[in-house]
């Protein structure tokens, strides 16, 4: 029960890069700012000599288990893990036991440590809350889903609940070059290239623990650790992929004109390319919206819809799974109907508004409910559509300087055949054709 990290626990076995780095203090910790500066309720937690009860919630690699490590050893608290995978109740109930009987005995208080919390069901929950309330640990559960969805209310009302945020590439880059510098990791026997550096981060998406590991691999193979290490160790090609540079722009570019030209199968190569790299997915999926109203409209109405739902669904899971929904309106988006009959209508019409041609508002059509708007005839002669055949009358709606104007010029492909069918005929009737 007792953990790795507890100095009477260590052996002789080599721990893992990923172990061995993990911070002593707080100010090792790399990323997660806005939880470790000064005056923030962490920094207070760890100064106090209370026990306390915390939630740490955050993606996977962030450092959950690295923070619940460092409060119990700053506070000098004994460290028990148990993960939520494979403990029971009977598990929980003899780590608050001990820990009673260590707080009784030598007066040294426990920090208990739940990884992946989410999994224990209500009794499992529930076995926690008498050491909470009791004050009998200092309770950390670490969680890779929303608490308040898996956790139990009286559990997480007893908490504080504190949100990790996904490591930034320079902060992945900060963690591998202090593992190759620092005694505890590589000892600067060697050296990390800076391409090397780059594909580990790309690898890493985030996680501190993958890239350590991946470096890990690579450093067994050679002292000097360059870019065909990375790639034989981790069975990985490096994508030539510069998300600041020429390649970026040149892969997005072609990503975009594959799935305009309809080519599926060249679009999700492109998808791969920039998955594979490290692109921020939720760039991707804001370039597919765009391109559902720029390239498609409504020549098929539900591609919005579908790349809409993807950019939330690649917001709420992420990767890997989110590749499938990106995949899902690459494929929808390359093989429908093309039309860019929206942007050019508000093209046009924005043109034209920055020719000067703006011209008043009708008055028939002006706001006639605030005080005195009848007096200035506001609304005069409005006729409302719905008391009309078919909810149409004929009735200027546009500037006399634009009312002549044609921006919506619809194309006849797929679904906005019948679209451009039914303007035709509404645009007829409006202009009194």
């Amino acid at each position: 029960m007792e953990s790795l990290f507890d100095a009477a626990a260590e052996d002789a076995t080599p721990q893992p890069l990923a172990v061995r780095m993990r911070p002593r203090t707080l100010d090792e910790v790399i990323g997660q700012r806005h939880l470790l500066g000064p005056g923030t309720p962490l920094r207070r937690l760890v100064e106090s000599e209370a026990p306390m009860s915390l939630f740490l919630w955050g993606p996977p690699g962030t450092g959950k288990t690295t923070l619940a490590y460092v409060v119990s050893n700053v506070t000098k608290r004994r460290f028990v893990e148990i993960s939520a995978v494979s403990a029971g109740v009977k598990d929980v109930r003899a780590a608050i036991d001990n820990a009673r009987r260590e707080l009784g005995m030598s007066g040294r208080q426990t920090v208990l440590f739940v990884d992946e919390v989410h999994r224990f069901n209500k009794a499992q929950q529930d076995a926690l809350l008498p050491a909470v309330e009791n004050r009998w640990v200092t309770f950390i559960g670490a969680t890779t889903e929303n608490p308040f969805f898996s956790v139990i209310s009286p559990l997480l009302s007893r908490s504080l609940l504190l949100t990790l945020e996904s490591l930034t590439d320079d902060d992945i880059g900060a963690v591998l070059r202090r593992a190759v510098s620092d005694e505890r990791g590589l000892g600067g026997r060697g050296t990390l290239a800076p391409e090397a550096l780059d594909h580990l981060v790309r690898l890493a998406g985030g996680d501190a623990r993958r890239s350590l590991t991946y470096l890990e691999a690579a450093a067994l193979l050679a002292d000097d650790i360059t870019i065909e290490a990375v790639e034989k160790a981790v069975d990985k090609a490096a994508v030539r992929y510069d998300r600041q540079g020429d390649q970026h722009y040149d892969v997005i570019s072609a990503f975009i004109k594959s799935m305009r030209g309809s080519d599926a199968d060249a679009a999700l190569h492109y998808l791969a390319r920039m998955i594979e790299a490290g692109e921020d997915p939720r760039f991707i999926a804001r370039r597919i919206v765009i391109f559902a109203s720029e390239d498609v409209g409504l020549a098929d109405p539900t591609c919005l819809q579908t790349a809409v739902a993807t950019a939330q669904a690649v917001q709420l899971i992420g990767l890997p799974e989110g590749q499938i929904n990106l995949a899902h309106a690459v494929i929808h988006c390359a093989l429908a109907p093309k039309s860019n009959a929206v942007v050019k209508a508000i093209g046009a019409a924005v043109g034209d508004v920055r020719r000067g041609l703006i011209g008043q508002v009708p008055g028939h059509l002006r706001d006639g409910h605030y005080p005195g708007a009848a007096k200035l005839g506001h609304g005069d002669g409005y006729k409302y559509p719905h008391d009309f055949d078919h909810g149409l009358v004929r009735q200027d709606y546009a500037p006399e300087q634009v009312r002549d104007r044609r921006y919506y010029e619809p194309t006849t492909h797929g679904a906005e055949g019948p679209v451009a069918e039914r303007w035709a005929k509404i645009r007829d009737f409006l202009r009194g054709a």
